[in-house]
C-alpha cells in the first residue's frame, strides 16, 4: 500500500540528503514530499540573513506542520538528526501513521551529553555571540564528526553542499530551557504510532544512547536498529541502500 512520506533533514543541511532514498521510494509508490526549512535554500557563500540567527525550535516547527496539512493524509514522518528531533515534536501535533527517525538528535527527555558531539559543534560554540547569528559548521569539524567513515570525496562534496542555520535553534537543542515555548518536550503519549529508529554506532554527533534513549520513550511498536560501523551520515553507498531497505520493509507492515 502506498503512503504519504513526509521528510525533514537536519541542521545545516537541505532536502537533498533524502534524493536517492527518496527516488527509490517513490519508484515503490510513495507519496513524497521534502520541504526545505526557512533560509536553508540560501547558498552558504553568500551572507546569512540575521534574522535567521533568531529563528526557534518553535519557528521551524509551526512551519513543519503547515506543510504536513498539504499532505494527501496523514504521512509516515522521517526525519534525519535534528530533522529526527523536529519529526518527534511535529508527530505530537498533528495525526501521523508512523515516524521514522535516522540518527536522531535529542528532545528535552532523551538528552546524551557526549564529548564527540561537543568536538563536532566547536567551531561553532567558540564564537561569541553564536547562539543568536547564524552558524554554519566548520569544514574540518563536520568531517571528523559529521562525515566519519565517509570517503573522502563524498564527504567533501556533501560539505560543499552545507548552508546556514539558526544559532538560537542550536542553543535550545542544547539547552531546552532556553525555548520560550519548551518546544523540544515532547509528550510521549501521543507518539503510539509505529516507529523505526536508525543509528550509525560511531555516530559522533547524535550518538547512539539518544537513539536508544528515544526508543524507549516512543510507547508504539518499535523497530530499532544500530548499524555497526556507520557515523552520523546514513546518505552513501551500501548504508543508504541498506537504510533504504529497512525502511521499505518496515513500510511494508501497511500493506497487512
Amino acid at each position: 500500500m502506498a503512503r504519504a512520506l513526509f521528510f525533514i533533514h537536519g541542521m545545516w543541511s537541505t532536502p537533498a540528503t533524502f534524493d536517492r532514498l527518496r527516488a527509490r521510494l517513490e519508484a515503490a509508490g510513495h507519496v513524497t514530499r521534502a520541504p526545505v526549512l526557512p533560509w536553508h535554500d540560501r547558498d552558504a557563500t553568500l551572507p546569512p540573513p540575521a534574522e535567521m540567527g533568531r529563528l526557534t525550535v518553535e519557528d521551524y516547527v509551526r512551519f513543519l506542520v503547515a506543510e504536513v496539512a498539504a499532505m494527501p493524509g496523514p504521512p509516515v514522518i522521517i526525519g534525519h538528526s535534528m530533522g529526527g528531533m523536529l519529526a518527534q515534536i511535529v508527530a505530537a501535533r498533528v495525526p501521523h501513521a508512523g515516524l521514522v527517525l535516522l540518527s536522531t538528535a535529542a528532545t528535552a527527555a532523551t538528552a546524551k551529553p557526549a564529548f564527540s558531539t561537543l568536538r563536532t559543534v566547536a567551531g561553532v560554540v567558540t564564537k561569541w555571540g553564536w547562539w543568536r547569528e547564524p552558524t554554519l559548521c566548520d569544514a574540518d569539524q563536520a568531517r571528523w564528526g559529521i562525515f566519519n567513515g565517509v570517503p573522502a570525496d563524498i564527504a567533501d562534496a556533501e560539505i560543499a553542499q552545507l548552508v546556514w542555520d539558526s544559532g538560537r535553534v542550536l542553543a535550545e537543542m542544547t539547552l531546552p530551557t532556553l525555548s520560550a515555548t519548551g518546544a523540544t518536550k515532547v509528550d510521549y503519549a501521543r507518539l503510539g504510532q509505529p516507529a523505526l529508529v536508525i543509528v550509525g554506532s560511531e555516530d559522533r554527533t547524535t550518538v547512539p544512547a539518544i537513539s536508544r534513549a528515544t526508543a524507549r520513550k516512543l510507547t508504539g511498536p518499535i523497530d530499532y536498529h544500530e548499524i555497526a560501523g556507520a557515523g552520523h551520515w546514513l546518505f552513501w553507498g551500501a548504508t543508504e541502500l541498506r537504510v533504504g531497505a529497512l525502511i521499505a520493509e518496515w513500510l511494508g507492515q501497511f500493506d497487512r
